[in-house]
Parts: structure tokens; C-alpha cells; sequence
């Protein structure tokens, strides 16, 4: 019997260290988005906003399938995955409307973060890192638009758990 020998594909541009650490970290980032929103999500089902707990918790998945991106991409391009520990975020907010301040807040962070991303994919001269990026940026633009859209919205009905009956059974809606 002959022996074959199988080689596995290697990525001729293999994942440099700088930017294999710094995917790493973001998938942790995007991990940490997921926790959050899951922590506001729970928050509103104290509160009876199932609505907005809904839309929480749905942005929690989309966060977990952000990370789920960066890891796949960390090992197609011949990195190494390394898992590190989430942060706990916190629980308790005063307010719909201050949820939905932080989640804006929040948002723009990593839209800062995305950014140094592709400025380091930029300068590491990592053309398909810098493409993989750009789907990210595009990302960030929406989700900074949702969430700004929804913080306008409950300052104009005000910040009233009444007023906010309508606001609640629309975010509920989402899928």
C-alpha cells in the first residue's frame, strides 16, 4: 500500500500576529455586545417592555454571529482562535431611554473599533482582512443608525412607560 500525503491548504498570506491578536479581541468585543444586549434584554423583561426586550435580544444574536465572522475569518486565514474571558456588563438601567443611549454609545465604540481594524489591516498591507473589514463598516453605519433612530423616537413620545406602549409592540416586531 503507498502512503498519501495530504496538505492541508494554507492562506499564502498567512494571518500576521498583530492583526490574528487583534480579530481575536474584537470577536471578544462582539461577544461582550451579545452579553450586554442580553443583560438589557432581561432588564426590559423586568420592566414588562417585552418589546424592547425582544429587539434586545434579537441584537444579541447578530452580536454572537459577529464574533462567529471574526473566528471563521481568524481560521481560514490560518490564525489561531483564543477564546478569553467576557466581561460581565451590568444589569440595571434608570430608563428606556438611557437602555437606548448607552446601546447608541455603545455602538459608536465599536464603530471606533472597526475602524482601527481596517487602519491596522491598512498598514499590515492585509488586502483580504481589509475586505472582510469593509462588511463591518457597513454594519456599524446601520447599527448606529437604528439605534440613534429609536433614542429620537422615545424622546419624542417621551419616556413614559404609557407613552411608550406603541414604541414597545413595534420593536417587538422584529425578526
Amino acid at each position: 500500500m503507498r502512503k498519501v500525503k495530504i496538505r492541508l491548504f494554507r492562506r499564502w498570506n498567512m494571518l500576521k500576529k498583530a492583526l490574528e491578536e487583534a480579530l481575536n479581541k474584537q470577536a471578544n468585543r462582539e461577544l461582550y455586545s451579545a452579553y450586554l444586549y442580553l443583560s438589557m434584554s432581561a432588564y426590559f423583561e423586568s420592566v414588562n417592555m417585552r418589546g424592547f426586550a425582544r429587539w434586545m435580544r434579537v441584537q444579541a444574536a447578530e452580536e454572537r454571529s459577529h464574533a462567529m465572522k471574526f473566528l471563521d475569518y481568524i481560521i481560514q486565514s490560518g490564525g489561531r482562535v483564543k477564546l478569553a474571558a467576557i466581561e460581565a456588563p451590568k444589569g440595571e438601567w434608570k430608563s428606556c431611554l438611557q437602555v437606548f443611549e448607552e446601546v447608541y454609545e455603545h455602538e459608536v465604540r465599536v464603530t471606533g473599533m472597526i475602524h482601527d481594524l481596517v487602519n491596522l489591516a491598512i498598514k499590515e498591507k492585509d488586502h483580504a482582512t481589509n475586505n472582510m473589514l469593509q462588511w463591518f463598516v457597513k454594519e456599524q453605519v446601520e447599527e448606529e443608525e437604528h439605534s440613534a433612530e429609536i433614542v429620537a423616537q422615545i424622546r419624542m413620545i417621551g419616556d413614559i412607560q404609557g407613552h411608550l406602549f406603541w414604541l414597545d409592540h413595534k420593536l417587538g416586531e422584529r425578526k
